[in-house]
């Protein structure tokens, strides 16, 4: 695939960004697309390595490594190479729904097993990816293919976030009546309110979700399901119902001080802003401020980043993430890290580039867990009381965390961001229905059958599998509708 020799002649090239204090003045996206020469060129570099392990999409020590989606990387890296921008496009949307999304969101497993990257540096997969949609979409190829027949089943898909929304796709080409509701204001789910619009433009979205509307998916937003309405009456009135609300229970921190105000969770901090950015511009004042403020984010991983980039955005006057886990990342691949494994290899995102480029230093603490929060006479967060703590293995053998004595520190915030993950999913369909949970509380659904024990009640995304990447979700939700088809129709061509 590509150029025999592309991968010995070019090397790796990945889009340049906006300078870091310049992005921070707004809330635009901030990579700068390649043009169609280095493009090509990149797509030059896929080998022909025999087997492909991009599109391999399996989990490896505990990680995903390749595409879950099973794309078809090096057939549409070898159109580009020729310029077949067009036939490119068709074979990234026989695999990926919205490949608009995976290609600024998606850490791209993809690379971190591609087989030039054994040696060297791998293929700019992603950058490809979102190339060739994006392209599709301004030279017009993309346009609402709705179904030729209707089938006369109806399909109700709780929750619009990746997941929701590939289901939906897929069982409206099966010419089945879908309508997915929403309790937000607006359709996405965490692409529209848990992903800023720096990583990803909310025009992007609604592009896609105008798209699905013209191929005949009826969208319902402002209504929550065992609320408005109950999840009884939702079951009658369908075929089939799919749970795909996400995993959406904010992990706590209860220790003392937690009651204060100015003391958050994330995804509260990340959604109002991004809810008032769509609504005025943050002219409405309705939103979670870091304007001013000494900022503290608790918690690592893409949210966390998230948040301190957002508080750079809002003016604060510092911030400080803390992980309570060591940095343990190397800078290279090492020998117990083998390809094609996911490399576990210091990541500097985008939100620590901008933190470091405005106050000079890496905004991450890491091995520090905090102790408790302390308040003015007000009732308001002023500090939070932190200590250092070493991973050791206690007597039964586990790895636990020990407090160094003498390391306590106090910080000063008027913010506190908690960006510790989430625990599952919320309680209030799942338990109306009677579906029944797994050991770590998820809707229990094997994957490849997506079916609950509630008849015609299916279940995709983080709701079955835990907090997890975006592609993981689209590819549940192309699974799951299968299944459906499947079950409404006896059998199923959905791929």
């Amino acid at each position: 695939m590509g150029k025999a020799t592309g991968f010995l002649e070019f090397e790796r090239q990945t889009p340049s960004e906006c300078e870091a204090l310049e992005r921070i003045k707004n809330w635009d996206e901030f990579s700068i697309p390649m043009d169609e020469e280095n493009l090509r060129e990149q797509g030059a570099r896929c080998m022909d390595c025999g087997t492909p392990f991009c599109h391999v999409g399996r989990l490896l020590s505990g990680m995903a490594s390749g595409c879950p989606l099973h794309n078809l990387i090096p057939e549409w890296n070898d159109m580009v190479y020729r310029g077949n921008w067009e036939v490119a496009l068709k074979r990234l949307h026989k695999t990926n729904n919205f490949p608009e999304f995976t290609g600024r969101v998606c850490p791209a497993p993809c690379e971190g097993s591609c087989t030039v990257g054994m040696n060297g540096k791998p293929v700019t997969i992603k950058s490809i990816e979102k190339s060739i949609v994006d392209r599709g979409f301004e030279e017009g190829w993309i346009v609402p293919e709705p179904p030729l027949t209707r089938t006369g089943k109806k399909v109700a898909v709780v929750g619009s976030g990746p997941a929701g929304l590939a289901c939906a796709a897929q069982l409206n080409k099966a010419g089945h009546s879908v309508t997915v509701y929403e309790r937000a204001d607006r359709i996405g789910g965490l692409l529209t309110y848990g992903i800023p619009n720096m990583k990803l433009d909310k025009k992007t979205v609604q592009r896609r979700v105008d798209l699905l509307t013209a191929e005949g998916i009826t969208f319902v937003t402002r209504t929550e399901i065992g609320r408005d309405i109950s999840a009884s009456q939702l079951k009658a009135e369908h075929d089939a119902v799919v749970l795909c609300g996400g995993s959406t229970q904010a992990r706590e921190l209860p220790i003392e001080g937690r009651e204060l105000r100015g003391i958050h969770q994330a995804m509260e901090f990340l959604t109002l802003n991004t809810k008032s950015l769509l609504d005025s511009e943050l002219a409405d004042g309705e939103y979670l401020s870091a304007a001013d403020k000494d900022v503290v984010v608790v918690g690592g991983g893409d949210t966390g980043t998230d948040c301190v980039a957002t508080s750079i955005r809002h003016g604060c006057r510092s911030v400080i993430q803390l992980e309570i886990m060591p940095r343990i990342a190397p800078l290279t691949r090492q020998p117990s890290n083998p390809w094609p494994e996911w490399p576990k290899v210091l990541k500097v995102d985008y939100g620590q580039k901008e933190a470091a480029s405005l106050y000079k230093e890496d905004p991450r603490r890491y091995l520090v867990s905090t102790k408790r929060f302390v308040g003015d006479d007000g009732g308001h967060v002023q500090e939070l009381h932190t200590v250092r703590i070493e991973w050791t293995r206690n007597e039964q053998g586990r790895i636990v965390p020990v407090e160094v004595p003498g390391s306590e520190e106090v910080l000063k915030a008027q913010l506190v961001l908690l960006a510790l993950g989430f625990t599952g999913p919320e309680e209030s369909v799942l338990g109306e229905l009677g579906v029944e949970r797994d050991e770590r509380g998820n809707a229990k659904a094997e994957f490849g059958a997506q079916a609950t024990n509630v008849e015609a009640v299916f279940t995709a995304g983080d709701m079955r599998r835990g907090q997890s990447l975006v592609v993981w979700a689209i590819d549940e939700g192309r699974q799951t509708a299968r299944e459906v088809d499947r079950f409404l129709m006896g059998s199923s061509n959905l791929p």
